[in-house]
């Protein structure tokens, strides 16, 4: 069985998006071509088992295992050396990606404390849009009492097909992201 925001896109965004940007065809409409999460682990340079466990809790929270990440360069200032493990990441893609959407937008971003919506200006010259998250105790999957320290992520969802910002917005708008107004 088809996700339910993929079914969502396709009965209903497609011909929205179709008839607010007047494309002919289907295929020119912008669609969400994959989601990649990324956890930046800085004290995994101290010890290797902080870099496992948040391993282990973005596994939980996207339902397929992570990447490790090395660092390319060896930058003195942050006491890294060239291949030390950096960080992990997983890059969604098919029916996971849409999942991934739906449980951050309808599960996920209701639980940040004082949420007031997300940020209309994270887009970049290709459409895509960036989340930085603070904590990943916002996800179900999470037990907030075993957590022992907090960890950030970044999320980047990918949008193919779009030609300008506005396409981008309007696509995730209709997936149900929830952006700030003006008057925040």
């Amino acid at each position: 069985m088809a996700p339910r925001l993929q079914e969502k896109y396709r009965k209903e965004i497609i011909p929205e998006m179709m008839r607010e940007f007047s494309l002919k065809n289907k295929m020119a409409v912008p669609h969400l071509e994959k989601i990649v999460v990324n956890m930046g682990v800085g004290e995994a340079l101290a010890d290797i088992k902080i870099l496992e466990k948040s391993m282990d809790e973005l596994a939980a929270i996207t339902g397929q295992k992570p990447i490790m990440r090395r660092a390319k360069k060896a930058i003195a200032n942050f006491k890294t050396r060239q291949g030390s493990p950096v960080g992990c990441k997983v890059t969604l893609r098919r029916a996971m990606r849409y999942e991934f959407m739906d449980r951050l937008v309808n599960i996920a971003l209701p639980r940040i404390r004082d949420f007031r919506g997300v940020p209309m200006n994270s887009f970049d010259q290709k459409g895509n849009y960036t989340l930085g998250l603070n904590e990943q105790g916002i996800f179900p999957e999470i037990e907030y009492d075993k957590l022992t320290r907090t960890q950030g992520m970044d999320i980047t969802l990918v949008i193919k097909n779009a030609k300008t910002k506005e396409q981008s917005r309007m696509l995730l708008k209709l997936f149900g992201m929830p952006f700030k107004t003006n008057k925040d």
